[in-house]
Formats: C-alpha cells, sequence, structure tokens
C-alpha cells in the first residue's frame, strides 16, 4: 500500500526587548498524510503551505499529483512566476506511477528573504498554490555563542508542580525552594500539533524544534511523500546540520533513551519511520555530533553479537572510534573519560533505566546493567567536551523517560525523572553564568493528560477514591528529603500527592509505589486491553473494584496517550528574549537561529535591532493603542503623542511629521531602536 501523504541590546534600557516573531507510539508504518477517505485528484507541494525557512537553509522540493485518472500531458510549476527549475537552478526528476505523477529537486535553498508563492498546474485542470516565508535571523545586539535545548519528553505543566512539590517541599501554601528551571525569568508556552495530527508524537514535535518545519506523526526531518520507502521523503535540514555546515560548531545530543530514539534523533535525522533505529545511528555517524551520551547500543553492535538488534555486521562502535571517539560503555568509563574531543557513551542496550531504580540500585529492574550514569553528569561531560570549541556549540539534552513513565501512568517515577533533568538544567545553568554566552531553553515535545487533584490518606481508614483529599481536605503531602539530595528519600509516604490522568485505559490505581514498574494493562482473551490486578499492593484484594478507574480511551490502547496541551517553555542568558508569549512549536528553531543570529545565506541583514513597538513603549511607561478600522497607532509617551499610519507608513509626533522606521510581521509592529529612540528625543 502507497505511503500517502505520508532589541535593542546596545541600547540602554531596551537591551531586553530583542525579538522575532518522545513519546510512545505503535508504528510498524508510517500514518497516512491525506485523508482515509479523500482518494479525488489532488495536488501535494512539499513544503507545505505557510511553512517558514532560514535564509539559506537546504530542503527538497516536492510536488505530486495524486489519485490521478489520467495522465497529465502538461504541468506547470513556478515559483513567484518563474520556472522552478529556473529558479532553483536544478532540474526537476519526474517520476510516475499508473495514478500520481511526482517531480522533485533535492537539495535545494532560497538565499533572500521574502514571501514566495507557488503555483503548480496542471492541463487536466490540477491546480494549488502554497506560500512560503523565508527570513534573516536577527543580527542586532548580544548574540549566544552556545545553546542548550533540554526537553523534558511529555513534561506536562503539572508534571513540574508535582516535582517541585516532591524536591522542594510546600509549607503553609509555599514552596520551600524553586526547581531550577523556575528560576528563569523568559517564559513562554508552546502549542505542538503537527501538519497531520491535534496530537503529536515526540518525533515531528522535536522535528519541529531541530528544523522549523511541521511534520507527521512518526517523522523525522521530513515531509511526507507518497512513496513506500521512509528514507526517501523530502528533507529539511536540521539546525545541528547548518551549525555544523556554515559555523563548525560541535554539535552533543545527551539523553536517557535510546540515542536512536525519536527526540535525540530529531538532532540529525530524515525519515518517515521514527522505527528506522539502526539507520537513524548511521545518520548519527553522517553528522558525527561530538558528543552522543544515552542508551541504544544494540543498533551500534554487529548482528552476531549478543544484544544486537542491526541486521547486518557494521561494527559502529569501531567506526565511531576511528573516528577519534573516546568510547564509555558505564559511568566509571564515562567519569574516566576526561574531556576528549569526542565522545560517545551508550549505556543500555535499549533505554536506559529510570533515576528511581539506579539511584536506589533496583537490581529487578536494572538486571545487568548496574553502572549507569544519571543525567547531570552526563550534562557536565558534555560541557567539558564542546565548551573546548572556540566557535561555540548547539546541545541537546532529554528527560526522556518523563514520557516513558507517564504513558503506563506511574507518575512518581516520571517525578524523579523531572528532578533528575532539573538537576542537569543546574549544571548547564552555572555553565552558564559563569561563560556568559550561552543560552537555555527548558521546554517539553508535548504533553500528558497528569493532573494533582489533591492528597492521598488512608489516616481514618478510607481507601481507594473516597481517600483522595480535595479542597480544604487536601493537606500537604509529607514527603521527606534528609539528604539534601533533592529526591525524596521514598516516594511511599502517609500522606501521598493524589495525581490523575484525563486520558487513560481501565487501571487501578492504590496509590502504592510499584517496587518494579509494571504495565497498567493486561490483553484479555478477546485481544483487549483491561485493568491490570499487578499494579496493586494486594492483587488478589476481593474489593478490588474500589481502587479501579474507568478508562477514557479505546481499549486498543494500552497505556495512556498524549494530550495536544501546551508546553511550558523557559529560557535563561543571550537571546532568551525571542522566546515570550504563545508560540508555535516551529518558531522555537528560529528563536534559537535568532539567538545565534545564524545566517545561512548570502543575503546580508539590514543592521536595524528591531524591537517590538508595543513592548518598549510599555517599558518606557507609555500607553499604545490601535485603531483597526483606520490602521493607526497611537502613542502615548510621556508629554508627546505619535501617531503611526500603517496604511501610508507616516508617522507624526505632536502632529509634526516624524521619520519612524517600522515594519509590520506576524501581526506585531516592530520599529528600529535608533529610530524610536531619536523621534522620542525631538
Amino acid at each position: 500500500m502507497k505511503k500517502a501523504f505520508k532589541v535593542l541590546t546596545t541600547i540602554a534600557v531596551t537591551g531586553s526587548l530583542l525579538a522575532s516573531g518522545t513519546g510512545f507510539v505503535t508504528e510498524p508504518v508510517p500514518a497516512a498524510y491525506a485523508a482515509e477517505t479523500a482518494q479525488a485528484p489532488s495536488v501535494y507541494i512539499a513544503p507545505i503551505d505557510r511553512a517558514k525557512f532560514l535564509a539559506g537553509s537546504l530542503f527538497d522540493f516536492r510536488v505530486e499529483l495524486n489519485h490521478l485518472t489520467a495522465m497529465p500531458s502538461s504541468v506547470s510549476i513556478t515559483v513567484n512566476g518563474k520556472d522552478a527549475e529556473q529558479f532553483f537552478g536544478k532540474p526537476l526528476v519526474k517520476t510516475n506511477t499508473d495514478k500520481s505523477q511526482e517531480f522533485t529537486i533535492r537539495d535545494v535553498k532560497i538565499n533572500e528573504p521574502g514571501t514566495y508563492e507557488v503555483a503548480v498546474k496542471a492541463d487536466n485542470g490540477l491546480a494549488k498554490t502554497v506560500k512560503y516565508e523565508v527570513v534573516l535571523a536577527d543580527q542586532g545586539g548580544k548574540k549566544a555563542k552556545n545553546v542548550i535545548l533540554f526537553v523534558g519528553d511529555g513534561m506536562a505543566f503539572p508534571d513540574i508542580t508535582m516535582s517541585r512539590i516532591m524536591s522542594r517541599g510546600i509549607t503553609e501554601g509555599k514552596y520551600n525552594s524553586l526547581l531550577e528551571m523556575d528560576k528563569f525569568d523568559q517564559r513562554a508556552v508552546v502549542t505542538t500539533s503537527g501538519m497531520d495530527a491535534l496530537v503529536t508524537d515526540s518525533a515531528n514535535s522535536a522535528s519541529a524544534y531541530n528544523t522549523g518545519h511541521k511534520s507527521a506523526v512518526n517523522g523525522l526531518g521530513i515531509y511526507p511523500d507518497n512513496t513506500e520507502s521512509s528514507l526517501d521523503d523530502p528533507k529539511v535540514e536540521t539546525l545541528a546540520e547548518m551549525l555544523k555546515r556554515t559555523r563548525g560548531m560541535s554539535v552533543g545530543v545527551v539523553t536517557t533513551s535510546e540515542i536512536e530514539d525519536a527526540t535525540p534523533a530529531a538532532v540529525v535525522s530524515h525519515t518517515r519511520r521514527r522505527s528506522d533505529k539502526p539507520e537513524i545511528a548511521e545518520m548519527l555517524y553522517k553528522l558525527q555530533p561530538e558528543v552522543i551520551l544515552g542508551g541504544g547500543s544494540a543498533y551500534f553492535l554487529p548482528k552476531t553479537t549478543p544484544g544486537s538488534k542491526r541486521k547486518d555486521e557494521k561494527n559502529l562502535f569501531d567506526m565511531f572510534q576511528q573516528k577519534g571517539y573516546t568510547i564509555a560503555e558505564n559511568a566509571t568509563q564515562l567519569k574516566a573519560a576526561n574531556a576528549p574531543d569526542k565522545l560517545l557513551g551508550l549505556f543500555h542496550t535499549s533505554d536506559m533505566s529510570v533515576y528511581y531504580d539506579r539511584s536506589t540500585n533496583n537490581k529487578a529492574e536494572l538486571k545487568s546493567f548496574t553502572d549507569q550514569p544519571n543525567l547531570w553528569d552526563m550534562t557536565q561531560k558534555a560541557l567539558d567536551t564542546l565548551s573546548k570549541n572556540d566557535k561555540g556549540f548547539f546541545l541537546m539534552v532529554e528527560g526522556a523517560s518523563i514520557d516513558k513513565q507517564l504513558h503506563p501512568l506511574d507518575w512518581e517515577r516520571a517525578a524523579y525523572d523531572t528532578i533528575e533533568m532539573d538537576k542537569a538544567i543546574g549544571v548547564a545553568k552555572r555553565f552558564a553564568e559563569q561563560n556568559g554566552e550561552t543560552m537555555i531553553i527548558v521546554t517539553a515535545d508535548h504533553s500528558h493528560s497528569v493532573s494533582v487533584a489533591g492528597t492521598y490518606w488512608e489516616g481514618d481508614g478510607k481507601s481507594g477514591r473516597e481517600a483522595l483529599r480535595t479542597y480544604e481536605d487536601s493537606k500537604f503531602p509529607t514527603y521527606v528529603d534528609s539528604n539534601g539530595d533533592g529526591f525524596p528519600d521514598t516516594p511511599d509516604v502517609d500522606r501521598k500527592l493524589a495525581v490523575v490522568f484525563g486520558s487513560h485505559p481501565d487501571y487501578y490505581e492504590d496509590y502504592k509505589f510499584d517496587a518494579v514498574p509494571t504495565s497498567p494493562t493486561v490483553k484479555n482473551k478477546d485481544g483487549q486491553y483491561v485493568a491490570n490486578p499487578a499494579k496493586l499492593a494486594n492483587p488478589d484484594d476481593p474489593n478490588r473494584d474500589r481502587f479501579l478507574r474507568s478508562g477514557t480511551i479505546s481499549q486498543a490502547d494500552s497505556q495512556g496517550v498524549h494530550t495536544a496541551d501546551d508546553v511550558p517553555l523557559m529560557a535563561y542568558g543571550p537571546g532568551s528574549q525571542y522566546f515570550k508569549g504563545t508560540m508555535d512549536n516551529t518558531d522555537v528553531f528560529f528563536g534559537m537561529a535568532n539567538a545565534l543570529g545564524l545566517n545561512a545565506s548570502d543575503a546580508k541583514s539590514d543592521g536595524k535591532n528591531w524591537v517590538p513597538l508595543a513592548s518598549f513603549v510599555n517599558m518606557m511607561g507609555g500607553t499604545v493603542k490601535f485603531n483597526a478600522s483606520t490602521r493607526e497607532i497611537t502613542i502615548q509617551i510621556n508629554d508627546s503623542t505619535v501617531v503611526l499610519n500603517l496604511n501610508s507608513g507616516k508617522a507624526t509626533k505632536n502632529g509634526k511629521d516624524v521619520t519612524l522606521e517600522h515594519k509590520f510581521e506576524n501581526g506585531t509592529t516592530f520599529v528600529s531602536g535608533s529610530s524610536i529612540l531619536e523621534v522620542l528625543a525631538k
């Protein structure tokens, strides 16, 4: 079956105003992009409508005519009225089957910023147009030399709340202290939907952060196409690829999952199927990030080696070692690695064990992998190596098992992994404070339906939902951190957090911590997933249904699922001002590009420091009013009235004409810093 569509930092007090506009998925085959019932002839253009590009970034261009009843004799493809082959300077490669026709150009770019319209017309009446926006990164103000992106996979707002409570404690309604990520001043919320579905998975959401482009569920660094192969879809360049190609910067990928899993893979990969893990391992080798730390060694081992998941005899450990990498297979070896030029550490054949089980030496879960490092030590080792490059670095650090534990509704283990990531954030923050040229972003790729409803207490003999205390009965939980390591001594205390889920199968919840991770469901004889009694402290309890939580999703689902809720973002350091308000996940890429002042083309910036007009005026103590009918902006500041007409471009101050350099982008009016200061000084 075919895979269907598959500002002003240098000017006194305005320096802070610079601005610019892994989840669990069961997927043996790619999801279809086109609606299942849509079989009428249609045109598909990749990249899609409203795609935004950094000028000079590489991408593949593709046009498909699908579900044809007859082949057209002529097809016109133009970009801003110019033949596509002439516009891109490369020939279109034409392919077709009995029901489709395709035109593809690989590795093209648009160097000049502006708006571009792609128009496709066939003589059989098929036609479609899409518009692209090509932008230059902001070159004004202080730029970051390094960027560290922390992704708490599946980290919803409530996950931060419950982790803060368990880690820091709360007394008479006030937290005893805050998490490291709580202390970042710059904050935003991020929307997460992909191009094909409201609810995303970790692949295409992480891909949006790394490319600035939407993708489809299970897609990494691509737009889906109509071929069977998952490795030939139209590619879009990742930030890591750009930084290596244009600047010679170093790249690091650190995770507690398999290094080939969706979020770390998004840094380097181009595939329609996130499960192409042997190929993703080879994509890591192709880009060769200077630091690679996580699990997933099974895809580096030749197939004849026990534990390997490859289908060939390639030994990627040997290949990386021949390229000068220091290899670490456990925490002891990682500790001994003294800031090598290149570092590869894989500490488990699969995902690394979660923090709780690693920290308690839970051998029932760890099995033979008893010497795995923690995330903050991995982060420190990455910084030791990456900071040797005087051209700077990009480091992605993932707290992967937040998501991997929220899926089976094991919120305690998810909270411990959130705290672990927060300690890694603390390592990065101390580095950034000393370095002065490093920006840190903390966000999530998607959300889960987790929420804190109150506390759970059986002290008066009640149990089950009757012991879930809300409102004035939700007395504060009794977690204790006696050794001050930031983690509660035990997740099982007499008064616990009552954490509930909105999107889940039938499962039992008795608020007793599972000594070994346990699936919330089992399959019955009809192949349906039903609540697993093994989740209970007493699986044979004759009254166990008092612990039953009726599911909100299909019995075909074995675990909790992602949600479309917005996720948090926190930023620190030079460039953090680009992250505020409500952002699309693709905007995070452009925020990083702006923070770095990344110029991937020969086009020149206008050299102006553009600042959002309303933010500037409000900071200066003034007010801004907008008249939608006349498209006039009226600014009151001190004793002056400045009026800017967006239709004519003319500006006045107290009735006299003045020159105010401005531009209008994505619903926001920007003015140049020098221009607004000059107007106010007159």
